[in-house]
């Protein structure tokens, strides 16, 4: 799929340019679609690619269930969910940046490099959510299996 394609004002002026009659409000609705598979397509791409994406969307798979066995609070699951989504977005965004620094520099380059290193700011949301993880989890875990905090 070409730039062309991908880029949804292009894509629309191509339309026009065949003599494409749309209803109106039909294009921004295409676009509109479009924009969504192209989001889908990408989260497709990372999971297929990225192993460490296929962890993070287990460990947000496991972290729910637990979260659902254990009865959370609605609070708890906002801090569960803000966490889990921070990292799959850093993640994302890590897989986006190291894509583009090997479009650009094919070659080995130090400053390459220390852009891909820098883009792994994933590690840093991965910690912070597993103190999260624990501090939500851990007292109504321990309380449910009996052990008392």
């Amino acid at each position: 799929m070409g730039a062309s394609e991908r880029h949804s004002s292009l894509a629309a002026g191509r339309y026009r340019a065949a003599g494409v009659r749309c209803a109106p409000g039909a294009a921004s609705r295409h676009r509109f679609v479009a924009s969504f598979r192209f989001a889908a397509e990408g989260l497709r791409y990372a999971f297929d690619t990225q192993p460490n994406f296929r962890v993070h969307v287990a460990a947000t798979v496991v972290v729910t269930l637990l979260g659902l066995w254990l009865g959370l609070p609605w609070h708890s699951w906002a801090a569960l969910a803000l966490t889990t989504g921070v990292v799959l977005i850093t993640e994302v965004f890590n897989t986006a940046a190291e894509t583009l620094v090997d479009l650009v520099s094919p070659q080995y380059h130090p400053l390459a490099k220390q852009a891909k290193d820098l883009a792994a700011a994933v590690l840093i949301a991965a910690l912070i959510s597993v103190v999260v993880g624990l501090a939500v989890l851990g007292p109504a875990l321990w309380a449910r299996l009996g052990l008392g905090v």
